[in-house]
C-alpha cells in the first residue's frame, strides 16, 4: 500500500505568496477555455491558508486516492467557492454533519463548519492476478481510509453484503440521469466537430490541410457549414452507426458504474472522517525528522509502495523477488524551504531494517582525496564527487540477502555468502577502487558532424545522402582513486595490443587514446591515464594540468573532498552550451527566459546518525520576492510567450 503524507507549514509559507501576481495565474490555469474565470480572488475562498494542512496518497490493486485536509475560516466563502468549481445543476448532498458534493466524475469534496476534505478516487475493476492465481477482493465495498490508520495503512476491507435498500437504489439511478445529462453538452460538441468534417469530406473530397500553430477545428468560414449543435433527441441518420453506437452505450453503463464505486467510496471516507475526533493520529516514525521551520514536510513509505499491490505480487513470482523488496523497504522525509535567494529540499533516508542502515552509513565514512578536487576549476560548468568506503558495499549486499527473509533459501543464501566472504579478498578488491571519484564538466563545445540520411524520388526509390548538422559535446574529466595501479595499467595495455581493440585504442606516450573509426562520432577521442594514484578518462590532456583557483572554486574544492557525496552545476552555464539545439523562434524565446531566471544546483550528502541526509539547494537569479514566487513568475513568463505565439497570424 502506498502512503505519502505532507504538511504545509502555512503561518510561513503563506506570508511569501504575492496574491496580486498569483491570482491571474490561477485564473489562466483554471479556466479551461472559459471566456472568464469563475472565481478572481483565490486569496479569499474560506480557506484557512494560515493553518496546517494534510495530504496524503494511498492506493492497492483496484483503488488509488488522494486525499486534502484543510482548515475553513468563512465556511459561507468556501461554499460559494464550491459552488463556482462544481458542474451546473448538480446539487450539494447533506449528511448529518457535514456537505459534499463531486466537482467532477473522480473529484469530491466535502466541509462541515471549519473543516473540509478533498478526495480523489480512481477505481478500476479487479482483475484475475496473473502472478498468484487469485482473484483480487472487490474494492468497491472498501474503506478508502481510516482516520485511526490513515497515515499508516489506508484499509480496504470487504464489507458485509447488505440488505436491498430500494430507497438507495433510486437515489443512485436519479444520480445516473444528472451523469447523463452533464455527458450531453460534451457528446454534442464532438457531434458538432464530426458534422464540419463530413460537411469539408463533401466538399473537398479530403480533410483540410494542416497549419502551423492551428488545430483541426480552424476551418475557413467559406469552406464549412457550420451546422447548429443538435438536441439530444435529434435524428441523424447519417451519423448512426450500430456497432459504434451499442460501443458508446457499453461505455457510457461502464462509466456510471465506475462512478457509483467510486461515489460510494467517497461517502464513506468522509463518514469516517467527519464521525470521527477530526483529528488524524500520525506516527511518531512518520514526523520524526520533521522541522517546523519548513514550509513543506512530506513523507513517503516507499516500502509500502514496492512491497504492496501489483509490485509486491510481481516480485513474489520470482525466487529471489524478495532481495528486491528488501532493497527498498525504507522510508524518505523532505523538509522544503522557500527561502528568499534559494529553494532548499532536505532529505533524510532511512532503512527500516536496522542492520542494513547500519551497512549503508559505514559506505558513507570514506576517506577524503584532495587530488581529485584540484581538477575542479573556476571555469568548470559543475562537478559530482564521491568519497565513500568501496569495501563496505559487501557488507551492505550481505546484510540484504541476509533479510531478505526468503525462507525457502534462507540457508542455501548464508551459506553463499560465508563462502563468498572466504573466497573473495574483501581489501584487495577494495583497492582497485576505494570509493573516492569525480566527475567535472568543464564545458559544451560545439562540433559539426556528418551522417547519413535517406531520401526518395517520385518512384519511392531510395538514396542515401550525405548531411552535417552542429552538435554539442561535453569537455569533460572523469578520475577516481586506486591503490593498485598496476592493475588498470595491465587493462589499458590489453586493449592497446589485443587485436580487436587496438584499431581503435592506442598508446600514445603518457596516455592511452581511444579514437572512434570515422570522424562522424560526437567525441574526437577519450585518453586514459594513471597517474599517482589516479585513474584518469578525459576529453583533453590540459584538463589533467593544474587548474587555475578562484574563490568561488577553492569553496567546490573543500565541499568536494568534505562530504561523502556532493555536486554542483551551473544550469545558466548548460543552456548556453545547449543554446544551438533550439532552433524555432518560440523555443529560442522560451530559452532566453528560463536562461535568464535559472541558477546553480548544489547539493551534498552525508550520515548523520541513523540516517542518510541529502541537502539540495536551487539558487534563485531574478528579481521575485521570494523563490516561491520565483516560480510562479517563471511560469507566468512562459505562458505569456506560449499565449502570443498562439495569437500569431498565418501567412
Amino acid at each position: 500500500m502506498l502512503f505519502s503524507i505532507w504538511k504545509s507549514t502555512g503561518s510561513s509559507s503563506i506570508k511569501k505568496i504575492n496574491w496580486q501576481k498569483f491570482n491571474p495565474i490561477l485564473q489562466e490555469v483554471v479556466k479551461k477555455g472559459k471566456e472568464k474565470p469563475t472565481w478572481t480572488d483565490y486569496s479569499k475562498t474560506g480557506i484557512k491558508y494560515d493553518a496546517t494542512q494534510y495530504h496524503y496518497a494511498s492506493f492497492n490493486d483496484s483503488v488509488q486516492a488522494y486525499t486534502a485536509i484543510f482548515l475553513l475560516d468563512n465556511k459561507g466563502k468556501f461554499q460559494e467557492f464550491v459552488n463556482s468549481n462544481k458542474k451546473t445543476g448538480l446539487e450539494v448532498s447533506r449528511k448529518n454533519n457535514y456537505s459534499y458534493v463531486n466537482l467532477d466524475d473522480d473529484t469530491f469534496i466535502a466541509w462541515n463548519g471549519n473543516r473540509a476534505v478533498l478526495k480523489l478516487i480512481n477505481y478500476n475493476k479487479p482483475y484475475k492476478d496473473k502472478w498468484n492465481d487469485e482473484t483480487i477482493a472487490d474494492s468497491a465495498a472498501a474503506v478508502i481510509d481510516s482516520v485511526a490508520a490513515t497515515v499508516v495503512d489506508s484499509a480496504y476491507v470487504e464489507e458485509p453484503e447488505k440488505a436491498f435498500d430500494y430507497k438507495e437504489e433510486i437515489k443512485y439511478l436519479k444520480d445516473d440521469i444528472k451523469y447523463l445529462k452533464e455527458s450531453i453538452k460534451d457528446n454534442n460538441a464532438e457531434i458538432a466537430r464530426i458534422q464540419k468534417d463530413i460537411k469539408y469530406l463533401e466538399k473537398h473530397h479530403e480533410y483540410p490541410k494542416e497549419k502551423k500553430d492551428t488545430t483541426d477545428e480552424n476551418y475557413s468560414d467559406d469552406s464549412v457549414e457550420v451546422q447548429p449543435v443538435p438536441g439530444p433527441e435529434e435524428d441523424m441518420e447519417d451519423l448512426q452507426i450500430p456497432e459504434y453506437d451499442d460501443f458508446k452505450k457499453e461505455m457510457d453503463s461502464l462509466k456510471i458504474e465506475k462512478f457509483k464505486v467510486v461515489k460510494k467510496l467517497a461517502e464513506q471516507s468522509f463518514d469516517q472522517y467527519f464521525n470521527s475526533n477530526l483529528e488524524l493520529d500520525v506516527p511518531a516514525e512518520m514526523t520524526a525528522f520533521r522541522d517546523i521551520g519548513s514550509d513543506v514536510f512530506m513523507y513517503t513509505d516507499y516500502g509500502q509502495i514496492v512491497n504492496n499491490g501489483i509490485y509486491g505480487k510481481m516480485m513474489k513470482r520470482y525466487e529471489f523477488g524478495s532481495l528486491f523488496s528488501t532493497i527498498y523497504n525504507s522510508n524518505s522525509s523532505y523538509n522544503l524551504y522557500f527561502d528568499k535567494d534559494k529553494v532548499r529540499l532536505v532529505n533524510s533516508y532511512q532503512h527500516k531494517n536496522h542492520e542494513v542502515q547500519k551497512t549503508v552509513s559505514e559506505i558513507y565514512k570514506g576517506h577524503k582525496n584532495k587530488k581529485l578536487a584540484k581538477l575542479i576549476s573556476e571555469k568548470s560548468i559543475g562537478y559530482y564527487a564521491i568519497n565513500v568506503d568501496g569495501s563496505k558495499y559487501f557488507d551492505m549486499m550481505y546484510a540484504l540477502m541476509k533479510n531478505a527473509g526468503d525462507s525457502g533459501y534462507q540457508k542455501e543464501t548464508e551459506l553463499i555468502m560465508e563462502t563468498v566472504k572466504i573466497v573473495l579478498d574483501e581489501e584487495a578488491i577494495a583497492k582497485i577502487a576505494p570509493g573516492n571519484g569525480i566527475f567535472v564538466l568543464n564545458e559544451l563545445k560545439p562540433k559539426t558532424v556528418e551522417y547519413t540520411d535517406f531520401e526518395y524520388d517520385d518512384d519511392y526509390n531510395e538514396k542515401e545522402v550525405k548531411k552535417t548538422k552542429e552538435v554539442v559535446v561535453p569537455d569533460f574529466t572523469f578520475a577516481f582513486a586506486t591503490q593498485n595501479e598496476g592493475y588498470w595499467e595491465r587493462i589499458f595495455n590489453l586493449l592497446a595490443t589485443n587485436k580487436n581493440t587496438a584499431k581503435n585504442f592506442s598508446k600514445n606516450r603518457d596516455f592511452y587514446t581511444f579514437k572512434e573509426d570515422e570522424s562522424t562520432g560526437f567525441m574526437d577521442e577519450l585518453l586514459f591515464a594513471v597517474k599517482d594514484g589516479i585513474v584518469y578518462v578525459t576529453t583533453a590532456a590540459k584538463n589533467l594540468q593544474p587548474q587555475n583557483q578562484s574563490e568561488k572554486s577553492k569553496n567546490w574544492m573543500k565541499d568536494s573532498s568534505k562530504y561523502p557525496a556532493s555536486g554542483r552545476f551551473d544550469i545558466q552555464r548548460i543552456l548556453i552550451g545547449l543554446e544551438k539545439e533550439f532552433k524555432s523562434t518560440s523555443e529560442r524565446k522560451m530559452l532566453d527566459v528560463v536562461r535568464k531566471n535559472v541558477g546553480e544546483i548544489y547539493f551534498k550528502s552525508e550520515s548523520k546518525g541513523d540516517r542518510i541526509e541529502t541537502e539540495i539547494d536551487y539558487s534563485v537569479k531574478n528579481s521575485s520576492e521570494n523563490s516561491l514566487m520565483y516560480f510562479f513568475d517563471l511560469f507566468d513568463e512562459i505562458y505569456k510567450i506560449k499565449e502570443s505565439d498562439k495569437k500569431l497570424p498565418i501567412l
